[in-house]
């Protein structure tokens, strides 16, 4: 099994697929869930939609079910909260959205190369160094952002299989403030290689 993050080498259609057109669609898709879903059952059809992505991109359960394991803990706590706040049926709605859309990045970042993603980035940013923006620092920004989210749920994994080691039960302390100090230290950690490299 790959590690979470990395590029899967593949010849599905989403393989063959440009990163540039990949990322532009993923960012419509995301757009048109969070527009479009507003019942149960169209939660029902955007997280179909997204399995469908998933089996398209070739890759099966025994990999998938890792990444989303992690940020389901996090979802079913959302879940639970917008029960209190609101109503089953809009925390059916929120949940779906976030979860299809972590999906598809998921996918994404699977399907295409980190240097892909950089240098469609930096084309689809070329008109604003006219006006004196530094687009290579967005790129770089805007590909870890998308690189991070199977890195995050694969933190969020660790956690929980530390927890069922000890015998935890879950709790928001058990697995939220491991996760979110992981996830801290995962960040110092880019910020370091970032300025090694001379990035600030």
């Amino acid at each position: 099994m790959a590690m979470l993050g990395t590029y899967v080498p593949g010849r599905s259609p989403l393989h063959r697929m440009a990163a540039g057109p990949k990322l532009v669609a993923l960012l419509a898709s995301v757009i048109t869930l969070a527009i479009v879903v507003t019942t149960p059952v169209g939660a029902a059809v955007a997280v179909a939609s997204t399995v469908v992505v998933f089996a398209l991109a070739g890759i099966g359960p025994r990999l998938a079910w890792p990444m989303l394991r992690g940020p389901l803990l996090i979802v079913a706590l959302i879940f639970a909260m917008q029960v209190v706040i609101t109503d089953w049926a809009r925390a059916v709605v929120v949940c779906a959205v976030l979860l299809a859309s972590l999906g598809l990045a998921t996918v994404v970042t699977l399907t295409t190369r980190t240097s892909d993603i950089l240098e469609a980035l930096l084309r689809l940013l070329k008109p604003l160094e006219k006006l004196g923006v530094r687009t290579d620092l967005i790129a770089m920004a805007l590909a870890l952002t998308i690189r991070s989210v199977p890195l995050i749920a694969e933190v969020f994994t660790q956690v929980d299989q530390a927890r069922r080691a000890r015998g935890l039960r879950p709790s928001p302390r058990v697995l939220l403030v491991p996760a979110v100090l992981a996830a801290l230290a995962t960040a110092d950690g880019f910020a370091d290689t970032l300025a090694a490299r001379g990035l600030d």
